[in-house]
Formats: C-alpha cells, structure tokens, sequence
C-alpha cells in the first residue's frame, strides 16, 4: 500500500472507531461484539484493520483512565459531554498516550477533523484544546513537541 493510501485507510479506521466508541457508549453492549460487528461490515472500504481492532479495544479497556487524562482540562464534569466528544476525547487521548507511533500533530488533527464533521458546530475547538493540553502532560510527547520547536 502506498503512503497516501495507507494514511486514508488509517483515517478511515479513525472514523470507524468513532463510530464503534460511539455505539459502545450508548448501548453498553460488549466491545467484542460492536468490534465483530463493524469488522463484518463490508461497506468498509480499504481501511487499516489493525489499527481499528488496537485503537478500538485500546479506549474501551482503557476509558476510565483516559477520562482521568482530560478531566482536568476540562470546563464541565464528563457526563455531560456529548456522546460524540466523549468518544473524540478518549479516542484522541488514547493515541497521544499509547500510539507513539502516530505524531502528535497528526493525533490532534484528525481528532479535530472527525469534530468538524461529527461534533456540534464548535466542538472542533473545544476536542482541539482539551488534547492540546493532554499531550502536553505526556512527557514523550511533551519531548516531540520541544524537538519540533529545535
């Protein structure tokens, strides 16, 4: 797969994890089942698998931690975020922490992007500023971000 079409199917998967977190947290049905369910789904288009299974059982093992990450930042208690930026926050939190691999600038961005085509007319800059601040008490991220500035 060429890198622009390994960055789409990585895009995709994003949007898949969005929409399986999504589903998750209003039914509360097992992970594993919404993960079957979504990996069945043909409709998928050239998406990257891996990534999806890793990230999606990633978050959903991880949520009440991840809320930990960005409780702090911010501006309301957690419950009363939207379902979409609940998933957007922890999805976005979980790959500044755990996906090394995934820049930060990158992590940000398409947390920001699904917002804008997810999210209430705002939300984009609420998800924006509460990672922003979230990968930034990631010290290896903390540590991108000086080498970036040089």
């Amino acid at each position: 797969m060429r890198p622009g079409e390994a960055k789409r199917a990585r895009a995709r998967a994003r949007r898949r994890v969005l929409q399986a977190l999504y589903q998750w947290q209003l039914t509360g049905h097992e992970p594993v089942a919404i993960e079957r369910q979504f990996l069945g789904d043909h409709r998928l288009g050239r998406m990257d698998l891996e990534f999806f299974s890793e990230v999606f059982r990633g978050v959903t093992a991880q949520a009440e931690t991840l809320d930990q990450a960005f409780d702090a930042y911010l501006d309301r208690p957690a419950r009363t975020l939207d379902p979409v930026e609940l998933a957007l926050l922890r999805l976005g939190s979980y790959e500044l922490r755990e996906r090394l691999d995934v820049p930060y600038r990158v992590c940000i961005d398409q947390a920001v992007e699904l917002a804008k085509s997810f999210g209430a007319e705002q939300s984009h800059r609420y998800i924006n500023g509460v990672l922003d601040r979230v990968g930034q008490a990631v010290p290896l991220r903390r540590a991108e971000l000086d080498a970036q500035r040089g």
